[in-house]
């Protein structure tokens, strides 16, 4: 959870980061936020594969190290 956690802060800041950048240059914030998001509005269809398919091996591999972690804990109380 910690890996998950550590991406989605890094990513909010670096979001958050390039909004503030786009704001001191003048845009106003919708023009903002949807430079921020437009990265991924013009993804090709393979593109946007590959990018699903690396966050379904990340968030499996999360889960699975989770539940590893958890039926470790289970069996060492018991």
């Amino acid at each position: 959870m910690k890996i998950i956690g550590m991406a989605l802060l890094m990513m909010g800041c670096l979001m958050a980061f390039s909004l503030g950048i786009d704001i001191f240059q003048g845009f106003d914030v919708s023009q903002a936020l949807y430079n921020v998001v437009s990265p991924f509005r013009v993804m090709e269809v393979t593109e946007l594969f590959v990018r699903f398919f690396l966050l379904f091996l990340f968030f499996t591999e999360s889960s699975y190290l989770f539940i590893k972690k958890r039926k470790r804990k289970r069996n060492k109380s018991t």
